[in-house]
């Protein structure tokens, strides 16, 4: 019984973590001053929405959701061998080449970049559970494969949305005194001046919006997701994918987003895509619209007309129902039909913008 009811409770604390589900019921607190600056997708009730796009499915209602998540038997999601990281310290990354640009997988969609000799961070997530409380929720398959402590001086992060398994309490905490700014979507810098972090260093974008900070030039660009913390907060911030120019090459990171034509739209705009990091995971039918499949992440990725995939959101949190391996079974066997450049990197390794590499797939057989 009682482990029947800390699963109930996992679950439950899982949920209001992502969002899932909830009604969309606006908090009854006023928006906070900076998420208030001008956007087109900002209604009158205060909340943020996704852009018009008439083939994206509804998710069903709050109740199947629920019940599912608390209720149905999960299979193969949770990876019975270990997963594979690549150990990094300080020397290694230092010994990178300051002249090139470098992405390095810490897990799920965290990633440590080293854009010609500074360190940037997307994303970052370091804890043990991407949930509220660290007793319960999704469970990390691997640790990180550097420690918070060892991670070097960073100039920027940058963050897509609010969701826990993007934007984490604790790191956050753990790095106020090591990161110089951070650049977010509207609305997510009071989330993080509640954590300490001094509102002068934050940056807030709206779609489309660009900045540079030192020789890397930034654009928030469109997803379609949705935002909250709570079953009472959701859409009262921004969600959004990046666009970083560095050194004549451009990295595109999706953030959470199901396919829609702004895809199109951010191709057109920025041409010569080097490198796209999509989403790849925590997909499902009962919630279409705000997480892409493989098959459309490949579209996605086409709709770009970006030079490598690189796919995220998978391999570290067991969000969805679908097997942890599923995301890179499907995108790899879609890849390799269709002669389109893939990149699945191991946790803690390095990819260098532009160079070759030999691509593996490191889950294979694994269970």
């Amino acid at each position: 019984m009682r482990r029947s009811l800390r699963r109930v409770a996992a679950w439950v604390l899982l949920l209001a973590a992502l969002g899932i589900g909830s009604t969309g019921c606006a908090s009854s607190g006023t928006a906070p001053a900076a998420a208030a600056a001008s956007s087109a997708q900002r209604g009158p009730d205060g909340l943020y929405r996704n852009l018009d796009n008439p083939d994206a499915r509804p998710s069903q209602d709050a109740w199947t959701i629920w019940r599912r998540f608390l209720f149905q038997k999960k299979d193969g999601t949770v990876p019975v061998d270990a997963i594979p990281v690549r150990k990094l310290d300080r020397a290694a990354l230092d010994a990178l080449d300051p002249a090139a640009n470098h992405v390095i997988r810490l897990g799920h969609s965290s990633h440590l970049l080293k854009l010609h000799g500074r360190y940037w961070l997307i994303d970052p997530v370091f804890s043990e559970r991407a949930s509220p409380v660290q007793w319960a929720g999704p469970k990390r398959f691997h640790p990180p494969p550097i420690t918070l402590a060892e991670l070097p001086p960073i100039e920027g992060l940058i963050l897509s949305h609010d969701h826990y398994d993007h934007l984490d309490v604790a790191t956050i905490e753990a790095l106020t005194a090591r990161v110089q700014r951070y650049f977010v979507p509207l609305g997510v810098g009071e989330r993080l001046r509640g954590m300490g972090v001094a509102a002068e260093a934050i940056e807030e974008f709206d779609w489309w919006q660009a900045s540079r900070h030192g020789a890397i030039g930034l654009t928030a660009t469109p997803a379609q997701h949705f935002s909250g913390r709570t079953l009472w907060d959701r859409n009262r911030t921004l969600w959004a994918g990046w666009i970083i120019d560095s050194g004549g090459q451009r990295i595109f990171y999706s953030g959470d987003s199901g396919y829609f034509p702004g895809y199109r739209q951010i191709g057109e705009r920025f041409a010569g895509i080097d490198l796209a990091m999509m989403e790849n995971g925590a997909y499902d039918a009962y919630w279409p619209a705000v997480h892409s499949t493989p098959e459309q992440t490949v579209q996605a990725f086409k709709d770009l007309r970006a030079k490598l995939l690189y796919v995220v959101h998978n391999s570290t949190f067991d969000l969805a129902f679908h097997t942890w391996r599923d995301p890179l079974d499907r995108i790899a066997a879609l890849a390799e039909a269709q002669a389109l450049p893939l990149a699945t990197p191991e946790i803690g390794e390095v990819l260098t913008v532009g160079k070759p590499r030999e691509n593996k797939a490191w889950w294979k057989g694994l269970r």
